[in-house]
């Protein structure tokens, strides 16, 4: 009876994407998860696809057979599959971009179509063109490209009438970007005393090939280009050894892993007892063995890292794995040190800021089983970990977690189905979680688990607000108060660190007075307007409302004035002010250079200054900084989007929260020009409730104005 595949076509657009029913070749040794070229559509044009079901039947109609396999293996499993499939209907993509999505970019191939002669009879009464065609294919295949750019406009008409009369063939040929590293090791194939004692007598006229067997007698195996270099063997030497029986060559596979020296000690973990509560609740959850949800809501230095350790440690012990997700791969490197203190080799690191060769790498030894603890960014969620006991969403009210490319998924989403389907547990750790997050933790969909105060008992840092506009009234028209000035002096005379964060996520200026701090709001909803260069008019994000934008201020008549700075030139006044401070940029223009080797700067050099955007405002963590500074904490509040009081809340008290985490105390400086704004006061205060509270009656506002 024939046997039938279910193939997911890669060249199926969303409409007609669908499993397509491929006859299987006799003989072909095939399995689900594996890739293959079938003939597709109408004119057979030869498409990737996926197996995704085997099955035996009559079909009722001829089906098409598969060309060829592209892989030896499955490259995906069936969990893999049934993930893929509710990508599709979750984010109205194709299958096969669900797949490509999860799986490295190191496995898929590029494909080049390859032309040559069929081998049948070239007819009399071919034209100029397709003679030339056959002419141009007699000494081998040639790519499609190459055999129109020979024949000219009409190459690609020439060639399909050719194919349509039998005389040529098309195969796509594939390639991929990255290989399997391969090495040989060579071994002695004789115990070392009697292979010592038959190359004796060659000691003088074959001194390198001795030298070479004495290298291996004295350490073991050895790769043979390690060898070849400590000895000064050749590789022919090596083979005449091989031949004589006395060295012995194998194939082995090399990971392309960057071995990174981190300075993070593994000391003993001690939990305070809000610590201790919350991991016991966390364990209870994730031993209970169903699936679920909990917040770790924790203040700013709170510990929740260590909880992490905690749990790792605890379920690894049980032989369970575990995901650490985090939102920037500046946070990385902190995170991967702490982690590899305690887990050592258990550790594989996934980012897109990796090499490809060792992301495949990664993720093989993950695939293999070598590594039980994932730590990366959004793209680490589609690890293949087996037997998952938790996923770890650090930060989790970070946008980065959601993928701006097609399909668009988000990472809690997927994190969430993942431990559903695997009975594992999922934690989302943050001091300020996303509304609607809090929300179903207090309705008790989720699970809460709470650190009020700091692992180190040190209270939270001293925010001080600076009034922008009394600035400006005195004549000071750049973007560093007089009030944060004198607190980088203090530290700069007491070697203590500052980091410095400018908001650059603002879309839009600032429209306000500088005399009277007057801000345009909405008349119905009491939010304020955002400013639209392109109409010149002031609008309402939450109920639509609009209204022209006005030059004079309407409560004392000052002229309005748009306000907005960048890091360039925060940097300009910052080495006027202090031109023997050195000072570490941190953007997308440096982070190019390696947010690794700044942060290393910063930390090991003890660099005076950090300047930076959103990078620098959460996860990190170093003991020294007991100052920090947000030059324009308005920016973000009127740009247009209905998250803009919810993220300047967020980027605002974890900025605050990278002050005083060490023995000595820490202090905030938040420039402001409407410093009675209720978001900018909660985060000065570190309130999150209060927040919530405000943002939740004025969404439940936004919901009875709309219906």
């Amino acid at each position: 009876m024939p046997q039938i595949a279910k193939v997911a076509v890669a060249a199926a657009t969303y409409a007609i994407d669908k499993p397509y029913d491929y006859l299987i070749p006799q003989g072909t040794d095939i399995a689900v998860g594996m890739r293959v070229l079938a003939p597709f559509g109408r004119g057979n044009r030869v498409s990737e696809g996926v197996v995704l079901t085997l099955g035996q039947g009559v079909p009722e109609k001829p089906i098409k057979p598969i060309r060829s396999l592209v892989d030896r293996e499955p490259v995906i499993t069936e969990r893999e599959i049934r993930l893929a499939l509710w990508m599709r209907e979750r984010y109205f993509c194709t299958f096969y971009d669900a797949i490509r999505t999860i799986l490295p970019a190191a496995v898929w191939y590029s494909y080049r179509e390859m032309w040559s002669l069929t081998g049948e009879p070239l007819p009399e009464d071919l034209s100029e063109r397709e003679a030339a065609a056959c002419r141009l294919l007699q000494d081998g295949p040639m790519e499609r490209d190459d055999l129109c750019a020979a024949l000219g406009e009409t190459g690609g008409r020439v060639l399909s009438a050719l194919k349509k009369r039998g005389l040529l063939q098309m195969e796509p040929q594939g390639s991929r970007k990255v290989q399997d590293r391969v090495v040989q090791i060579a071994c002695l194939a004789l115990e070392p005393e009697e292979a010592l004692e038959r190359m004796e007598r060659k000691k003088k006229s074959a001194a390198r090939q001795y030298d070479a067997v004495a290298f291996l007698a004295k350490y073991g195996d050895a790769v043979v280009q390690e060898l070849c270099y400590y000895t000064g063997v050749s590789r022919q030497g090596i083979r005449s050894l091989e031949r004589a029986g006395l060295v012995s060559l194998r194939s082995q596979e090399e990971y392309r892993i960057s071995r990174r020296d981190y300075d993070a000690a593994a000391e003993e973990i001690t939990l305070n007892d809000e610590q201790q509560r919350a991991y016991d609740e966390i364990l209870a959850q994730c031993r209970d063995g169903r699936p679920g949800v909990t917040l770790l809501q924790g203040v700013t230095g709170s510990g929740k890292t260590l909880v992490y350790i905690r749990l790792a440690q605890t379920l690894l012990a049980q032989g369970r794995s575990v995901m650490i997700l985090v939102p920037e791969i500046a946070l990385t490197p902190q995170m991967m040190a702490r982690f590899s203190a305690y887990f050592g080799d258990q550790v594989a690191l996934l980012h897109s800021g990796l090499r490809l060769t060792e992301r495949y790498d990664q993720w093989k030894r993950i695939r293999r089983g070598e590594a039980h603890i994932v730590l990366g960014t959004r793209s680490a969620v589609f690890a293949p970990l087996e037997n998952l006991g938790l996923i770890i969403l650090d930060e989790e009210q970070e946008s980065s977690y959601e993928s701006e490319n097609p399909p668009c998924y988000h990472a809690r989403d997927i994190a969430k189905y993942r431990c559903f389907r695997e009975n594992a547990r999922l934690l989302l750790g943050s001091a300020t979680p996303t509304v609607e997050t809090a929300y179903l933790a207090r309705r008790g969909d989720y699970q809460l688990a709470l650190l009020r105060r700091r692992y180190n008992t040190h209270r939270m840092p001293r925010v001080i607000l600076a009034d922008m506009r009394r600035e400006l009234r005195d004549g000071n028209a750049g973007c560093i108060s007089r009030e944060l000035a004198r607190e980088l002096e203090k530290n700069l005379e007491a070697g203590e660190q500052s980091i410095l964060f400018l908001n650059r996520r603002g879309s839009s200026r600032e429209l306000l007075c500088p005399q009277c701090g007057y801000v345009p709001q909405c008349p119905r909803c009491s939010v304020y307007l955002t400013y639209h260069s392109a109409n010149g008019r002031m609008m309402c994000h939450y109920c639509g409302y609009s209204e022209k934008s006005s030059e004079a201020c309407p409560e004392c008549g000052g002229a309005m004035k748009h306000i907005g700075v960048g890091t360039q030139r925060a940097e300009e006044e910052l080495h006027a002010l202090f031109p023997e401070a050195e000072i570490l940029r941190m953007d997308a223009d440096t982070v190019s250079q390696g947010h690794e080797k700044i942060l290393r700067d910063f930390q090991v050099r003890r660099v005076p200054i950090l300047l930076g955007t959103q990078m620098v405002a959460k996860g990190l963590d170093f003991a020294n900084v007991t100052l920090v500074g947000v030059l324009a904490a308005d920016m973000s509040l009127y740009v247009d989007h209905y998250r803009a009081s919810e993220r300047t809340f967020s980027l605002l008290t974890q900025v605050v929260g990278r002050a005083g985490r060490g023995d000595k105390p820490g202090r905030a400086v938040i420039q402001t020009y409407t410093p009675q704004n209720d978001v900018i006061l909660a985060a000065a205060d570190q309130d999150y409730d209060r927040f919530y509270d405000g943002e939740i009656r004025l969404r439940q506002l936004r919901r009875l104005r709309m219906v």
